[in-house]
């Protein structure tokens, strides 16, 4: 790929979105690890994944600080079975090895964005709210409003509305006491970090606000509305918190450079997501739309699209697809202008096993630019991508100061 991404992206960035358009095909994530590899020779020291934001933190100590050993960092710091995806693996034992190069202040850091939800089951909130009881020091018992939590994190409690907890009394006073402890957060900041650290601090701020976010998600969960409706809301909301998750992790690395942001292009492309599930059709505002509306040009994103794959069942496109049209102009893969891409028909040829959502004509022409693979087979293993791709305008130089090395991705022996 000789593209200069540059051409494409011509504003200063901050934020780098670059989607998938399926979880199951593999050659995004390891196009991702390349991209991220090259970007970090050029200022960027941050990546945020779809994955819960607070199992991340396990992540982070092991790539930051050497905290933890590999095989518990990938089974216990991935939700939705992410830590089992090699390129993941690769990924963080990458950064790892990256980072024993550099001063603290100077290393790679891996975020998850998401909240800790599945399709159809939520957690308890309890031990996320105990975590920041615990760091403020009060003298709260949370567990006789939270009760047990299998009342909380079984698929019922998601998939009815009356079996719910969500808008019981006691999941009310519990959004009281979380949000009374957010302000108390915030009010002895200076104290509590000089007692501990900023890190700490941050660190039981993540925390409360993944608290925060499951009990509006079960309050939205239990809301008595029309199946399609109650099932935007809760798209809706899942976006939402990966929102805000994001911009607070842009607030965090903000000093230190821009941030690389890797998930479903549904949740990162600028206009509307749609899906159906069943009989059902969801249209909401995907997390990617909310921050592009609040950064503005800052957010960038490129939607990944994919040609074939028979490894995944996923057969050669139709030619009058937005996907065949690619597939005559791209033989292995490269970057396309949208204003490139005419009008063409979606691509039905997937089952929803695969999980695939095809290119459309508004994510098109609402994204920056689109990454076409032709073959995502072809695209398997460290380096497989051939990805050397000059970098997008920055608004950060690298770190004052850093260690000099070599930008190239080096997968061996990983």
């Amino acid at each position: 790929m000789n593209e200069d991404i540059g051409t494409f992206l011509t504003t200063p960035v901050d934020l780098l979105a670059f989607g998938e358009p399926t979880h199951l095909e593999p050659a995004f994530a390891w196009t991702r690890n390349d991209l991220f590899a090259e970007l970090a020779g050029h200022g960027y020291r941050s990546i945020a994944l779809e994955t819960d934001r607070v199992a991340a933190l396990l992540v982070d100590d092991y790539v930051r600080h050497g905290v933890g050993a590999l095989d518990e960092v990938m089974a216990r710091g991935f939700s939705h079975g992410f830590g089992g995806f090699e390129a993941n693996r690769h990924l963080v034992s990458w950064m790892r090895e990256y980072n024993e190069q550099r001063r603290p202040d100077d290393r790679l850091a891996c975020h998850g964005f998401d909240a800790p939800t599945e399709t159809m089951s939520a957690p308890s909130p309890r031990r996320y709210l105990e975590y920041t009881r615990d760091y403020l020091r009060l003298d709260l018992d949370l567990a006789g409003l939270l009760g047990a939590d299998e009342r909380w994190a079984r698929t019922e409690a998601v998939m009815d509305p009356v079996e719910s907890p969500g808008a019981t009394t006691e999941a009310g006073a519990l959004r009281v006491l979380a949000d009374d402890m957010l302000i108390e957060l915030y009010t002895r900041a200076p104290e509590l970090i000089a007692e501990t650290s900023r890190a700490e601090w941050f660190r039981a701020e993540t925390y409360l606000t993944a608290g925060l976010g499951l009990l509006r998600y079960h309050k939205q969960a239990a809301q008595d509305l029309e199946q399609t409706a109650r099932w935007t809301r809760l798209c809706a909301t899942r976006d939402a918190l990966m929102a805000r998750n994001l911009l607070d992790i842009r607030r965090a690395e903000a000093e230190r450079g821009p941030t690389m942001v890797f998930a479903q292009n549904a949740h990162l492309q600028r206009n509307p997501s749609s899906m159906r599930m069943g009989d059902m059709q969801i249209d909401w505002s995907s997390a990617g739309a909310i921050v592009a509306s609040l950064m503005g040009a800052r957010y960038t994103v490129v939607i990944g699209t994919l040609g074939r794959d028979e490894t995944i069942g996923l057969g050669e496109p139709a030619p009058d697809t937005y996907e065949g049209f690619l597939q005559t102009r791209v033989v292995a893969q490269q970057l396309v202008a949208p204003a490139d891409i005419p009008p063409a028909r979606i691509r039905d040829d997937h089952t929803p096993a695969q999980g695939f959502f095809p290119l459309d004509g508004a994510s098109a022409a609402a994204a920056d630019v689109i990454l076409h693979i032709h073959d995502g087979a072809a695209v398997r293993g460290p380096g497989a991508s051939g990805i050397r791709l000059p970098v997008p305008a920055a608004r950060h130089e690298p770190h004052r100061g850093a260690v000099e090395v070599d930008p190239k991705p080096r997968w061996a022996g990983l």
